[in-house]
Formats: structure tokens, sequence, C-alpha cells
């Protein structure tokens, strides 16, 4: 699970901290914007609100959005005060201002995505706390064998992006980079470190996107496009989208890097010894969670309608699994899971959640976004594929030095109305914007991955910029390409 460009996701980030972007650090480097922004931020807002409702084509319930949307988005980028913080500003004006009602502001910020986010989280930790995360990723290594420098960096591209899909990819960052240096450290090919080191960072940001826990913008797109259109994405769904974007993507990355490596022979591993407990017991509820998350709906209409099970949702599911752990002896005198495990979680990234849902209602309440719908309904005489491709190159390149999970936040509901403005499927401009906010792979402030290598010192910032702008361009291509084929009908 990931959020995207901040220290505290860096090395030292609690266990369970998600991918992408997390709240709370500036992205950006320019502190002197934050005393500026401190002001900005209402300043705008007041601006923005007075001139919609002075040019008379809006209610005051929509020109107040706009101005507490404006204020909401100046301060995530700069953070004078820490995102979360910054994201209990709709909870206190919204309703202040009668755009929302209570009872929908909660329903907002208790929305069953943040909670299966939640769990999510949790389920995580678990994971991590067990050390099978590790294991995992030792074996799939192993599997890809290493008898050349261009497999064990597949093997490692592979294993850190299947874990990202379900843990933080933080977390898969840190545990794979001890044993990366090992590797580099015993190996006589001196070309190895580069695309070994960046290979496993960008994977992690690439299998972040298979899975709606697997980074905050897929949850974010689930969220908003609800509120909006009215319709539930479930966890099969989103990964019958987002898989072939992932399983197309990785390979290339990983030849990219891999172009100049040509060395044989074989490679030193740590050995991960026989199964511990905690990790088989783990891996049983971990599992068994993830097959009951993906048969939800599917097949047939899944478990759900099979034992009808009407109010069933996938944040149900992942609290069972949850509340398993707690239950569950480690077989070592333990839990599987405890609270003080547990409470490392980013309960902040929760808010930023809750803010954005409550961001898209109003803009759906209050008319917002059938105006912005209105004032781009030319997009509809713009090639399909142009559109979603000037969509993806903007979002990557726009979350190189920004939080990818804020900007996902923002866009979402403005992405919504200028697809129903130009007659479009929301889905086809959604998509590929959430799936765009991972692949940040230029600079080391775009996303934790890329800073806990750069970290290792093995590599100049020019390099990773010159490797990432290729990678960045490819996602372009493969994700606008991609989603224009699986979601036009």
């Amino acid at each position: 699970m990931s959020p995207g460009n901040s220290p505290e996701n860096t090395p030292g980030a609690p266990p369970g901290a998600p991918h992408g972007t997390p709240p709370g650090a500036a992205q950006t480097g320019y502190p002197d914007f934050k005393k500026l922004a401190l002001p900005l931020g209402p300043i705008v807002a007041c601006i923005a609100g007075g001139l919609m409702w002075f040019s008379g084509n809006s209610s005051l319930e929509a020109c107040i959005t706009l101005g507490i949307t404006l204020w909401v988005v100046v301060w995530w980028m700069f953070e004078p005060i820490p995102i979360p913080a910054t994201s209990l500003i709709p909870l206190a004006l919204l309703p202040l201002f009668g755009v929302l009602t209570p009872a929908e502001l909660g329903a907002a910020y208790g929305h069953p995505l943040v909670l299966l986010l939640m769990g999510g989280f949790l389920l995580a930790t678990a994971l991590e706390k067990s050390g099978a995360h590790r294991r995992i990723a030792l074996s799939m290594v192993r599997a890809f064998g290493g008898n050349s420098s261009r497999r064990l960096v597949f093997g490692f591209m592979a294993a850190s992006a299947i874990l990202s899909m379900w843990i933080s990819n933080t977390a898969t960052v840190l545990m794979l980079l001890p044993v990366a240096i090992a590797v580099i450290d015993n190996t006589q090919d001196e070309k190895l470190a580069t695309p070994l080191l960046l290979g496993i960072a960008y994977a992690a940001s690439i299998g972040g996107m298979g899975t709606p826990i697997g980074t905050p913008p897929n949850v974010v797109f689930m969220g908003v496009y609800e509120e909006i259109v009215g319709q539930t994405i479930s966890f099969s769904q989103w990964m019958s989208w987002a898989l072939p974007v992932v399983l197309v993507l990785l390979p290339l990355a990983g030849f990219w890097v891999t172009r100049k490596l040509d060395h044989q022979g074989t490679f030193q591993l740590p050995e991960v010894g026989a199964w511990r407990q905690p990790e088989l017991r783990v891996l049983m509820v971990f599992s068994f969670t993830a097959m009951c998350w993906v048969t939800r709906s599917e097949p047939f209409g899944g478990w759900t309608a099979w034992l009808n099970l009407p109010y069933s949702n996938d944040a149900i599911v992942a609290f069972i699994g949850v509340v398993a752990l707690f239950l569950i002896p480690n077989g070592e005198g333990d839990k599987l899971l405890d609270w003080e495990t547990a409470n490392k979680i980013p309960w902040g990234m929760l808010i930023l959640f809750g803010a954005g849902i409550s961001i898209a209602t109003a803009f759906t309440n209050s008319g917002l976004s059938g105006t912005i719908g209105a004032s781009l309904e030319q997009l509809s005489t713009l090639p399909v594929l142009l559109m979603v491709a000037i969509i993806c190159f903007s979002v990557t390149f726009l979350t190189e030095v920004t939080s990818n999970t804020a900007t996902t936040v923002l866009l979402m509901p403005i992405l919504a109305a200028a697809a129903l403005g130009a007659g479009t499927d929301p889905k086809l401009f959604m998509i590929p914007a959430a799936l765009s906010a991972s692949c940040a792979f230029m600079l080391p402030v775009a996303t934790p991955p890329n800073v806990i290598m750069f970290s290792s010192g093995r590599f100049s910032v020019r390099t990773m910029a010159q490797e990432g702008f290729a990678v960045n361009l490819l996602g372009v291509f493969v994700i606008s390409s991609m989603c224009v084929l699986l979601l036009s009908e």
C-alpha cells in the first residue's frame, strides 16, 4: 500500500506505512513556501469562490466548495501544517456552510473503502511482523535463477512487485535493500548495482497498482467513483483492469534497466531456513483473506450471492482477517498481531481519504461537478486516446514533485466531471490518472522506494533521472493504450 513522496515513508518509517505519498512531509523541498502558503490558502479560497460567485453561473454552495477545495490543495502542496491536519478542513467547513449534512460527512470519513484501507494496513503489518514477506521475496528470487545478472534483477523485481501489491512498498524496499547490497558486494559484475537497485524501486511502485490496497490512489479512485457515479468497484474488477498494466509495464521496465547487463555466473543469496510457525499462520490468514476479496463478487456473483450476504463488502472481509490475527497464537507465546504493532499504521492517511471522499460528495451536492463538466464539453472533440495520454503524462510528471495521494484526491472529482461533460465514461479518465500517480520514477523525492535506493549511494541523481524518464514515458504509453483498450466499450 503506498502514499508517495515524503520522509514519513523513508528509512525509519513504521511498518505498514502505505506506498506512495504519506501525509505529513513536504513534497516540494521549498521551505520558504510553507510560510507563504499559510495565508495563501484562505486567500486563494476567497478569491476563487468570489470570482465564481460574481460570474453569476453557479450556486453559493458550488462557490464555497471550490474555495474550500483550493484552500485544501494549497496546504496539501506546501504543508504549512501536516497533511492529515489539513484534511480536517472539509470536516469542519463543509457542514458549517451547509454543503454537506453531518450524516453525509460521517459517511465520507467512515466510507467502506477507508475502512478497507485500514484493514489492509493492519493485515500488512502482521505479515511484516512475522517476516513471511522476506521468505517469499527470497524464494521468488531463487525461482528466477541466479546464473545471470539480468535474471537476478528480474527475480528481485518480481518479488518487489508482488509483495507491493499487498504490503507497503516502503517496507518491501527496506527489506530487499540489504539483500541486494549483499549480492552487489559479492559479485564480479561491476554494472549490476544501478539496474538492481532501480529495478527493485520501480517494481515496488508498479506492483502497487495491481490491487485496490496496493497504493492509496487506487482506493481514492474507487471511493470518488462510487460517490459521483453511484457504482461500486469490486476488488476483482480493479485487478482485472490494473493487473494487465502491471504485467506489461513491469517486464518493459525490467528490460530497460537491464539493457546493458551481460554478466553470466552465480550469485550468493541469503539462506532462509525452515518455515517458522508465525510465518505459516500469518500467510494462511492473509491468503484466505485475499481469496475472499477476489471471489466476493466473481465468478457468478461470488460467495456474496451464493451465501445470500448482500451487505458484505471488502472492508468486512479485511476486518474478519484482522480479528483472526488478534486471536490466533503465533506458536511462540504471542498472537499473530498485537495492538502495539497494529498501532503503527498511518492513521493520518485514513483522514486524507475521508477528506477526498467528502470533497467528491460536495462536488456533486453543490453542482460544481456539473459546472466543471459543462465548461469542458469541448473535450469531446478530441480523440479518446489523446485525452487519456495527456492525463497520464500530466499526472506522471506532476507526482514527481507532489504527493501522489493528495494529487489524486484533487484530480478525481475534476476528471469525473470532465468525462461526464465530454460524454465519456468517467472510468476512462479516472483509472489512467490513478495508475499514473504510481509512475514517478525520475527523482529521489518522488516516492519512498526511490529515496531509499538513492540513499545507498550507488548511483547519482542524474542517473536516476535519465533511467526514470524513459520508464515514465513507458508508463504513459502502456497505461494510456491499455486503459483505452480495456475500458472502451
